[in-house]
């Protein structure tokens, strides 16, 4: 159960981010299509039908890699790390939403069981904002922002790891491996993911974990290829060398601060 100053923060940060907690028994009365935002492995797995998906982002938090896993990328003695949000004003965080349709009965259970009964996560709605290129060929409307399914890790639950250095995590991702396939897998899918879907966005935490992994995988002769599950461009992945890409302020992953420059006339 959230402590009272927890639950504080949260509803400060609602009326910004437009974030709603959403109960269960809400969304399984959903009458009508709706869309689901995945900022972790829905990205590259999402694991349920949908009729649409499009690549965009949410504001007001940063991805961290802060939430335990011992179902899918690590066990009860060697939890992994995965991908939640936080709260942080001035961030955004880049993820695909998929448009499930109204008469689909199954993705919400799915979600259900794979998010919050095994991940630890909870149901929040928020606003989506589609990539402005998403829907070029199609009605302005559709570039409008969309209210989406959300599914946040809150430090109240039992798996929450929480902050840690960069290189802990890293060797913890390293080290990990569950049901689903190694924690090294779900960290270099995702960072893949950002590169072909938004190359000009900037996300420090998820590529500084990368880098960090690459590197120890280096020095300690791991085969990275080797626990990329049934990943098909494997001589991609195997790569050590990750090329950088200079951000855009368009796709920055935080909002920049504004500076003036003074101009004789």
């Amino acid at each position: 159960m959230e402590n009272s100053s927890g639950t504080s923060r949260m509803c400060e940060r609602q009326e910004e981010s437009s974030l709603k907690m959403d109960g269960r028994e809400q969304r399984a009365a959903q009458k009508d299509a709706f869309w689901v935002f995945g900022y972790g492995s829905l990205c590259w797995n999402p694991g349920f039908q949908y009729k649409q998906c499009v690549t965009g982002y949410v504001k007001g938090f940063s991805r961290r890699f802060w939430q335990g896993n011992t179902t899918h990328r690590g066990t009860d003695s060697k939890p992994g790390r995965v991908a939640t949000l936080v709260e942080d004003k001035e961030g955004i965080t880049w993820g695909k939403a998929f448009l499930v349709a109204a008469e689909d009965t199954a993705a919400l259970p799915y979600l259900d069981t794979r998010e919050c009964t095994l991940g630890g996560y909870r149901i929040y709605t928020v606003n989506f904002h589609p990539r402005p290129d998403c829907f070029s060929s199609t009605p302005s409307t559709l570039q409008e922002k969309k209210n989406a399914v959300l599914y946040i890790a809150v430090p109240e639950n039992k798996h929450w790891l929480g902050a840690a250095p960069l290189p802990d995590i890293a060797k913890q991702i390293l080290e990990c491996h569950g049901p689903s396939g190694s924690n090294v897998e779900y960290l270099l899918r995702l960072a893949e993911f950002m590169r072909d879907e938004v190359p000009e966005a900037l996300d420090e935490h998820l590529f500084s974990l990368e880098r960090l992994v690459r590197k120890f995988a280096s020095d300690m002769k791991i085969c990275l290829k080797s626990m990329m599950g049934g990943v098909d461009n494997e001589e991609e992945v195997a790569k050590e060398e990750v090329k950088v890409v200079v951000p855009s302020l368009q796709f920055a992953a935080r909002v920049p601060e504004k500076k003036l420059r003074c101009v004789n006339m």
